[in-house]
């Protein structure tokens, strides 16, 4: 199990007003083995989502490239796309947004484009005082293999900032690429469903110290 933690900044507390978001991700030993910074990065034909991932060495890169994203539109109508990259420059997987109305629904998608996993979500993901699961299901969407829980922080957390915190879990023996693929999904989930869009732009870079 992989924990996401969205860390706090005081801006954003006492004004309300978003702040470029940093993030530490825990094995489930509760130790530090990634941290991911927010930042803006503009490129043709328009800017982008990058979230760098380093492991041990600024060498070693997971960076995760999501397609534009359009907040006039509703979910259903906005489809999502992430690319996975590790190294920079070689794609190790994908997360695609397949079309729903009633919910959340993606599937995972190896180098070649090949289907292995499928995540859905709630069709309510407004719930106080309690996680929100989206199940990671296998690929033909019959058995749960694992989750991803964007676990409740606590009223005063959740009222006066988007730190959120999530949890991703899979198979001891899932391919270490796939693994990566669904922490980038966990991202994802967020900008999408839990993120403000309104104090900030919608399409940002991720870079890890």
């Amino acid at each position: 199990q992989i924990i996401i933690k969205q860390k706090v900044e005081l801006l954003e507390v006492f004004t309300g007003f978003e702040t470029a978001n940093k993030y530490a991700i825990l094995n489930s030993m509760g130790q530090d083995v990634f941290f991911a910074a927010e930042g803006t990065l503009a490129l043709k034909p328009g800017p982008i989502s990058v979230l760098a991932l380093v492991l041990e060495t600024p060498s070693n890169v997971t960076r995760l490239h999501r397609g534009a994203w359009c907040s006039l539109f509703p979910l259903s109508f906005s489809s999502q796309t992430m690319e996975v990259m590790a190294p920079p420059g070689s794609p190790i997987g994908y997360l695609v947004q397949e079309w729903s109305i009633l919910y959340p629904k993606f599937r995972v998608e190896n180098a070649a484009h090949e289907t292995v996993l499928r995540i859905e979500g709630p069709a309510c993901r407004w719930r106080c005082c309690s996680d929100v699961v989206f199940q990671v299901l296998s690929k033909d969407g019959l058995h749960q293999v694992g989750k991803i829980t964007k676990q409740w922080s606590g009223l005063l957390k959740e009222a006066f900032t988007d730190a959120d915190n999530f949890g991703v879990s899979f198979p001891m023996d899932l391919d270490v690429n796939i693994k990566g693929v669904l922490v980038g999904a966990a991202f994802l989930i967020d900008f999408m469903f839990f993120e403000k869009q309104g104090n900030r732009d919608s399409d940002a870079l991720f870079g890890m110290c």
